[in-house]
């Protein structure tokens, strides 16, 4: 008997049909991982699932009972829990107060009871290793903490079906490790799981089965142990994908970027320490490190989002260090933001709006203070098309109702297309399909070729190897290593990432 069964699940919103007749069926203690494209329909699937959404057509069976699941409370009624790709925690409440959220014992004065909770709650942490302080702000959380507390608030529901949409997206290697371990562990508990994750080397780890959307309908289910990660690849996109980098050798040019003795302080705290780099004309230079070493400081300095303590960042030869942001974008800079949500787009925009929105104050957009409409929806729907950005309005959707990896393309699309001599990527191929990375790579190379200087900060270090013509190790804050990504090993760069080794020049 299977656990779960969605048959016949129909999803449309307007005329874009999201999901279209499909059949999801995941055995008990089963890891069953759905594989699909961005825009493929698998957050949707899983929000019919949890009942944030009605299906228009279908059956939902749970241990073979149809059952009518009208909103996440009913999902929490029979077992279910979703760990969302962006997280549903209130930043400004502890860990305890939002996992207790919604299910709190109050006492008779309805004050909330925490006794108990803290009880049951360190028990989860230290029977799951999930390594928490229940009394700490989110907002004082990594990332990986975060998505922990969202694994706590399933397991204190009692949760027994457990939905991932994109667990790792924003997770170190290190933590994505721990992760798919607990998965295994709560399999051995008898619970089960799906798995939504367009990083196919982690079906390979964990998963059982997986079900293949392509464009809102199913191509097929197949036993994992029983293909290769290539063909999942071309199911997945429907035609041949090329893992490979075909990177030509250029000599760089000029210096473009120019960053020396940068230190950034952070809440009294040093993050980053007097680092020096350049980064020139045709070359891609790679940053590589564990999350929460410095780069994100780093990269808001340079891009304006956070003040610079000591040092010089230079633009050519135009000292930028202390400019605003619009004059940095002004003097040729481009930024994909690590947090695509928070830094990368206004949500409640429209896409043709955001596409413009470092822009629409120039004559390109605007005459006399009135936004020229059609030249910005004749821009919008040129990306729509280059970047292959998918959405149910095209440029007039708003953007906080595409699925995570289109809003990324749109980030990608804006910074690559407006006029710029420098590319800050901050993890630029976050949450895309194999298809949309593949499609990245040759964009990133093409700036590159094109004698566009490239800095990319990526937590993949398969990435950073591939596309680097020079690698730069951060721990704490430092630079502890400058690399040849054609001399060096991905072990190699991980005893630096972790402080083991420090001092190498290429």
């Amino acid at each position: 008997m299977y656990k779960i069964e969605m048959l016949g699940i129909t999803k449309k919103f307007g005329s874009l049909v999201a999901n279209n007749a499909i059949n999801l069926q995941v055995k008990t203690q089963e890891i069953h991982a759905i594989l699909g494209e961005n825009g493929a329909g698998k957050s949707t699937l899983m929000s019919v699932l949890f009942g944030l959404y009605q299906p228009d057509e279908g059956e939902i069976k749970i241990d073979g009972q149809t059952v009518h699941i009208n909103n996440p409370n009913d999902a929490n009624r029979l077992n279910i829990g979703m760990v969302h790709q962006h997280f549903k925690l209130v930043e400004t409440f502890s860990v305890i107060d939002n996992v207790i959220l919604g299910v709190e014992e109050t006492s008779k004065f309805n004050k909330v009871s925490y006794e108990s909770a803290r009880a049951k709650l360190t028990k989860l942490i230290e029977n799951y290793h999930l390594n928490l302080n229940m009394d700490m702000l989110i907002s004082d959380l990594t990332v990986g903490q975060q998505q922990r507390v969202e694994i706590l608030k399933m397991l204190y529901r009692d949760s027994d079906i457990l939905i991932f949409d994109e667990p790792t997206a924003v997770l170190t290697p290190q933590e994505i490790e721990e992760l798919m371990q607990i998965m295994r562990n709560f399999v051995k508990e008898g619970k089960t799981i799906i798995l939504i994750t367009h990083k196919l080397n982690e079906i390979k780890s964990v998963a059982d089965r997986t079900t293949i959307l392509r464009r809102g309908k199913q191509v097929g289910v197949v036993n994992v142990k029983d293909v290769s990660t290539q063909e999942m690849a071309d199911l997945m996109v429907g035609r041949n994908v090329s893992f490979d980098v075909n990177k030509e050798n250029i000599k760089p040019g000029k210096s473009v970027l120019s960053v020396r003795n940068l230190t950034v302080k952070k809440q009294q705290q040093i993050v980053v320490k007097n680092v020096t780099f350049v980064v020139k004309e045709g070359e891609i230079l790679g940053i590589a490190g564990i999350d929460g070493n410095g780069q994100t400081e780093c990269v808001y300095a340079l891009s304006g989002m956070m003040p610079v303590e000591d040092g010089t960042v230079l633009m050519y030869d135009e000292d930028i260090t202390h400019a605003s942001i619009r004059s940095r974008y002004e003097t040729g800079l481009s930024h994909i933001p690590e947090d695509r949500q928070k830094y990368g787009m206004v949500l409640d925009f429209n896409l043709q709006s955001n596409l413009v929105i470092q822009e629409y104050y120039t004559d390109q957009y605007q005459e006399k203070s009135i936004l020229k409409e059609d030249v910005i929806l004749t821009h919008a729907e040129d990306l729509i098309e280059k970047f292959d950005i998918r959405s149910e309005q095209g440029a007039t959707t708003i953007t906080r109702s595409m699925s995570g990896g289109n809003q990324q393309k749109a980030i990608v699309a804006r910074e690559m297309s407006k006029e710029h001599y420098c590319l800050i990527a901050v993890q630029p191929t976050r949450g895309l399909d194999v298809g949309a990375i593949e499609y990245i790579h040759e964009q990133l190379l093409k700036e590159r070729e094109l004698g566009k200087a490239v800095l990319l900060f990526s937590l993949e270090l398969d990435e950073v190897l591939k596309l680097s013509d020079r690698i730069l190790v951060m721990y704490e804050g430092e630079i502890v290593g400058e690399f040849d990504p054609k001399q060096t090993t991905q072990q190699e760069l991980g005893l630096y990432m972790s402080g083991a080794k420090r001092g190498h020049q290429r």
